[in-house]
């Protein structure tokens, strides 16, 4: 039974690690262990920095709704119980956008809320 050689793995799977470490600076992008644990720790940066800016993106429009309803005498909270109580279904990312670009739709919606609240 012959043994296993390594080799032609190991230059695979350092290749594959060098370039993406591709840009970094110094020992980072030249030699496979540093540049392995900078991959890692960008990678595991990366998953984190998609789930993060899914939070941001609901905070900015929960910004933007606020804004927007408080202009016509209401918070936040109040408008989307209100919205909810008319079965109005449109999401935050939606709401957000009527907002800032139809000033008009948006006072509609909250007239209805308002309605639904009283």
């Amino acid at each position: 039974m012959a043994r296993v050689k390594k080799a032609m793995n190991a230059k695979k799977k350092h290749k594959k690690v060098l370039k993406l470490a591709k840009g970094y600076y110094g020992s980072k992008s030249k030699q496979f262990r540093p540049a392995n644990e900078a991959v890692m720790r960008a990678l595991r940066s990366a998953y984190v920095g998609r789930k993060q800016k899914k939070r941001d993106y609901r905070s900015l429009w929960i910004s933007r709704i606020n804004a927007a309803a408080r202009i016509h005498d209401i918070n936040y909270s109040r408008f989307m119980n209100g919205l909810k109580k008319a079965d109005v279904q449109i999401d935050r990312k939606i709401l957000a956008e009527i907002a800032v670009s139809d000033p008009n739709a948006f006072k509609q919606l909250v007239d209805v809320a308002k309605s639904k609240l009283a």
